[in-house]
């Protein structure tokens, strides 16, 4: 575990960027523009980082990001964001839960008015390029955006450092499974995207394995062993088109609403809607 200088200021840098991230008003923040078939294989070696959530969460891996509650959330989310002090998030059965729920924290410091609960968390560890695998039941009521994703911890402005989304889904689209990857020159504000989408059949009710293999020139999106995303660096522009050169922190969190998850409204009736992470796994390179 890092304690420098310059990763007390990257932790407080992702903080920014993690606020600032995805902001749009469209209806998808998906693409299907780099579709691929091919195998992924998971290392046999022992990872470099990762939590197989046998007890409790470890505090000394993952933080809790719960900086915009007060003002709100990027996309027209809806959530207020727990911290450890509350079970929105905790260890059951040797897995991960992170809780949706109907609830108003009117009492909290940094309420912004919310009437749902979620939790956000966010790796301590700045990782970079490997292979990635999270095993994970998503959530399928409608109004749910389960993410597994990445930024960058140098506090560079989004999208200019670059966005790699390993899984996305939308509850009323279920089973859908979205791989996304944003730059300052391919992001959903330019409509350039860059990313695939899959159907898993189960996502909601078994686990999967949603994996991602990051070299310095390619970025490959996968589940349960086979890609269906690649994006390589073959595209003019330098670090516009490929700022994916940096350390990245890895956020596994469960919106509510937005402009995407909240496309057709939320199910109130369906919550509580919990998101289930089994292991988190990464192999460095």
């Amino acid at each position: 575990m890092r304690c420098s200088g310059w990763w007390l200021a990257a932790v407080a840098a992702l903080a920014t960027s993690t606020a600032t991230a995805q902001q749009v008003a469209a209806p998808s923040l998906g693409a299907t523009n780099y579709a691929y078939d091919g195998a992924m294989v998971t290392p046999s070696a022992r990872p470099s980082f990762g939590d197989e959530f046998s007890r409790s969460i470890d505090a000394r891996r993952w933080r809790w990001d719960t900086g915009q509650n007060k003002q709100g959330w990027p996309n027209h989310e809806l959530q207020y964001y727990a911290g450890p002090e509350r079970s929105n998030t905790r260890v059951e059965q040797g897995a991960l839960v992170i809780e949706a729920r109907v609830e108003s924290l009117s009492d909290a410091t940094d309420w912004g008015g919310q009437r749902y609960t979620s939790a956000k968390l966010v790796s301590r560890q700045p990782l970079g390029y490997g292979f990635y695998e999270v095993r994970a039941q998503l959530p399928c009521g409608r109004g749910m955006w389960p993410a597994i994703w990445l930024l960058p911890t140098d506090g560079s402005r989004w999208p200019d450092g670059g966005e790699i989304d390993i899984m996305e889904m939308v509850g009323w689209n279920p089973d859908v499974i979205h791989a996304t990857v944003h730059s300052a020159a391919f992001n959903h504000r330019l409509k350039t995207q860059r990313g695939a989408e899959v159907r898993v059949a189960g996502a909601c009710s078994t686990y999967h394995r949603y994996q991602l293999d990051w070299t310095p020139d390619t970025i490959t999106i996968g589940v349960d062993g086979r890609a269906y995303m690649r994006v390589k660096n073959d595209q003019p522009g330098g670090a516009a088109a490929w700022p994916f050169t940096r350390p990245y922190s890895l956020i596994l969190n469960l919106a509510v609403g937005g402009d995407w998850g909240g496309q057709k409204g939320v199910d109130d009736a369906a919550l509580p809607q919990v998101m289930k992470v089994d292991y988190v796994r990464y192999w460095k390179r």
